[in-house]
């Protein structure tokens, strides 16, 4: 008898298997998962890629009424928003009297709210969120929480008071600031420690803050709504408790690592995320090297063909060129026109130096140094981070030199989008997607109502005596700088590109929450004329708003709806 036929036959069958059984691209189980996944430099859902303009609605946990909270992702949606970036975290020191909170952190001993007005609330978000085909971004904590009362005589009302320092605006409800819902000082504090960066390295808290990212992470492992698990925002060394003299890059890089492998031993479906403001540090050391990229063999190019470049991380020398490109063309630019501010003085109709030398070493700046104590690309190589994320607040940070060739708001444009490309090029290095987590601009109407991260005043409010000074874009400015910012975002290749602050007119306003009514709820008690009803009393309000609110502002959201058709088509 002849087996071999037979054998031949088995053999075939055997390797069909076996091919059958190794995953490809298409078809592997992650990129036909609904978790959002990452493929190289993108990410994948449902065996899709996905790219997309986000919102950032930090607030949304606080609001009165599931409906509030309906209507506002209905909103969003509607503009075509794919990705709602808020806050999974709202510590407190006292149990408030009304409103939301998430986690008591008091004496070093923590309790986590799993009520109605706790942990609750964020469920219902997220739920509601997944009906609306919206994807969440969770922030764990925060840098920034400006609220000492450390030597204060005036006692905090039912835990909303601020800073009680001339100027300070004390009057804002708990929560209406992003900067309002506890983080690492909260927990520095409450722990009996002295230094910002304490709470990267100190024992007790690192296992406390792990227990609580437990607690949030546990209840999300099988939604699929969540995009992902961001660690703080815009983690660093310092903040309104000073940073030790030990602090350096290595101290936030090990953190994240530290953190992410706890969350990935809790949940294996959804992605990680670091959330700094990108500060990249181009000579420190790093934790996570990259691995040089084989030399690819050295053939020619076919004829028409251009060399295809490797990615490239950031260089100072780079940076250094690009500002000094930019400032030519700008200067050149201005020469035709008739609009060039000259260095010098003028003498008989010619433009003489007055020996006043440029900088012989031009420096980057902070946010290439690793003066914040942050290297963002060291931080997107770990392994269990998932993509790199940086965020883009002139207001609040030096992006690049003022360029006197131009205005200055083209000159904060201009800055803005180099640093655009710079982050999509870190990312690329790196091999992963690169997201865009918060970008803003403060206008000339929404100046009174804007309150750095790191305070408590609102420097611009009618009753600060500071606020004699015009300051901020005009609106079209502002509509100006954005488009150019969302266009470079998606010529240069960013994922995921997320705006600050959503805003949302018509919530219930209840007293002691984020949202309340700026009378007393109810009605006067007396007709203010015979046979007149009495007057209702205010019930509804308006979003928070520290500077960046969309509310009134058709056109911002206008812009990002276009974006969001066009980042989806490219």
């Amino acid at each position: 008898m002849n087996f071999l036929p037979w054998v031949s036959l088995f053999i075939s069958i055997l390797w069909a298997s076996a091919v059958a059984a190794i995953p490809s691209p298409t078809t592997d189980k992650r990129a036909s998962s609904p978790f959002v996944s990452t493929s190289g430099p993108g990410f994948v859902v449902n065996g899709s890629s996905l790219k997309y303009i986000g919102t950032n609605a930090y607030w949304l946990p606080t609001l009165n009424t599931n409906e509030d909270i309906w209507n506002t992702l209905s909103n969003i949606s509607a503009i075509g928003i794919k990705v709602v970036r808020l806050w999974a975290f709202n510590d407190v020191s006292t149990v408030p009297v009304n409103g939301t909170w998430f986690q008591l952190i008091q004496n070093g001993t923590l309790s986590v709210n799993n009520g109605p007005n706790g942990l609750q609330k964020l469920d219902t978000v997220i739920q509601m969120a997944e009906q609306h085909g919206l994807y969440v971004i969770l922030s764990l904590t925060n840098n920034w929480y400006p609220l000492p009362l450390l030597n204060s005589t005036v006692p905090p009302i039912n835990s909303t008071a601020f800073d009680v320092t001339p100027g300070t605006n004390n009057t804002l409800p708990r929560n209406y600031l992003s900067n309002n819902y506890g983080g690492m000082d909260l927990y520095v504090r409450q722990f009996g420690l002295q230094t910002h960066d304490q709470f990267y390295t100190d024992p007790s808290i690192l296992t406390a803050f792990m227990n609580y990212t437990t607690q949030v992470v546990s209840r999300y492992v099988n939604s699929p709504s969540v995009f992902s698990y961001e660690l703080a925002n815009d983690p660093r060394c310092n903040s309104t408790l000073p940073a030790s003299a030990t602090c350096t890059t290595e101290t936030i890089t090990t953190w994240h690592a530290t953190i992410a492998s706890h969350i990935r031993s809790i949940d294996p479906n959804h992605l990680i995320s670091s959330g700094v403001g990108g500060y990249l540090c181009t000579d420190c050391p790093k934790l996570y090297p990259l691995t040089p990229a084989p030399a690819p063999p050295a053939t020619s190019p076919a004829p028409g063909n251009k060399k295809r470049s490797q990615a490239k991380p950031v260089t100072k020398e780079q940076i250094l060129r690009e500002r000094s490109e930019r400032r030519r063309r700008n200067r050149e630019a201005a020469k035709r026109a008739g609009t060039l501010v000259e260095d010098g003085v003028r003498v008989r109709g010619r433009w003489v130096s007055t020996g006043t030398k440029r900088q012989s070493t031009p420096t980057v700046g902070s946010v290439y140094d690793g003066s914040y104590g942050v290297d963002s690309q060291d931080i997107s190589n770990i392994p269990d981070i998932g993509f790199s994320s940086f965020q883009l607040f002139p207001d609040q940070q030096s992006y690049g030199p003022v360029d006197p060739n131009v205005a200055p708001w083209q000159s904060i444009e201009q800055n803005g989008a180099q640093w655009i490309t710079t982050q999509a090029q870190s990312a690329s290095a790196v091999g992963k997607p690169s997201i865009l987590t918060g970008f803003g601009l403060v206008t000339q109407s929404n100046a009174p109502s804007f309150v750095p991260f790191n305070s408590t005043v609102a420097p611009f409010a009618a009753e600060n005596p500071s606020a004699s000074t015009t300051y901020g874009v005009t609106s079209q400015q502002q509509a100006d700088t954005y488009t150019s910012w969302l266009n470079t975002g998606i010529a240069a290749g960013l994922n995921g590109i997320i705006q600050y602050q959503w805003g949302q007119s018509n919530l219930t306003a209840e007293p002691g929450t984020t949202v309340s009514p700026s009378t007393t709820t109810g009605e006067s008690p007396t007709p203010s004329s015979p046979g007149q009803a009495p007057t209702p009393q205010q019930t509804t309000g308006q979003s928070p708003n520290d500077g960046y609110s969309t509310t009134g502002s058709t056109t911002v959201q206008q812009i990002l709806g276009g974006a969001a058709q066009s980042i989806a088509a490219n």
